[in-house]
């Protein structure tokens, strides 16, 4: 008897582009997604089931071009899976809607706020949609959407709690590879900033000089010690 299987007559990612092959108008909507990506490896180190993806492409029907956000989150996923690792993210394999796709606005609009927003909700179903658009003044730059009953619903809060997530996300202003300006940056459930692995190397190594100097310190008082009890004829051997 044959048996079919109709997911071996889909392309599997190794067919497929890994992306649309437009490359990004601004730097930032490189950075942005990477710096969130890089907070996210360093504090879920210990997980291996989510994925956070920059640039790549999202298939979800093999008829249709992929989708590509300048970021995408899934969770129940396999973090890597294999040394090549994703070419790009394909639904029939991977069996997972991303919860969370984002996209960084730049002088050139790309429908960020109409036809993207409205593939994400009604092609993909995707929970939570971000656009930051940092050259906007008279709104906020930061939109958290919901997706309740098929439409996006514009979420209060700065930041913005995600509790399928289990993280917050908002704006602030930092540094990153060097660059002072606002970016993006995960927070925990009582809306305190998560810190980037670049700010955690530079707080050990603050720690580590303060520790240093403490103990460069004490070994002097020491030594005035001693030498004043040599003064007095005293080895300070003796006392031992």
């Amino acid at each position: 008897m044959l048996h079919y299987n109709p997911l071996h007559c889909l392309p599997s990612s190794e067919e497929l582009l890994n992306s649309d092959d437009t490359p990004v108008d601004n730097q930032l909507q490189h950075l942005i997604p990477a710096l969130l990506e890089s907070t996210l490896a360093m504090i879920w180190s210990e997980r291996w089931n989510w994925f956070f993806g920059v640039n790549m492409g999202i298939y979800y029907d093999p008829n249709q071009p992929a989708l590509v956000p300048d970021g995408f989150l899934s969770l129940g996923v396999k973090r890597f899976v294999d040394e090549y690792l994703r070419l790009s993210y394909v639904l029939w394999e991977e069996k997972e809607l991303p919860i969370l796709a984002l996209e960084v606005v730049s002088q050139i609009h790309r429908g960020e706020y109409s036809t993207k927003k409205e593939l994400y909700a009604k092609k993909l179903g995707i929970l939570y949609y971000v656009i930051y658009n940092p050259l906007r003044r008279k709104k906020s730059p930061l939109e958290v959407y919901r997706l309740v009953d098929g439409e996006y619903v514009l979420m209060s809060g700065s930041p913005v709690w995600l509790p399928e997530i289990g993280l917050g996300i908002g704006r602030h202003r930092g540094i990153y590879q060097g660059i002072v300006r606002e970016w993006l940056y995960w927070y925990d459930e009582e809306g305190q900033r998560l810190l980037t692995l670049e700010e955690c190397i530079e707080e050990a190594e603050e720690r580590a000089n303060v520790e240093g100097q403490r103990r460069l310190a004490a070994e002097q008082r020491a030594r005035i010690l001693e030498d004043r009890l040599r003064a007095l004829g005293v080895e300070p051997e003796t006392l031992a």
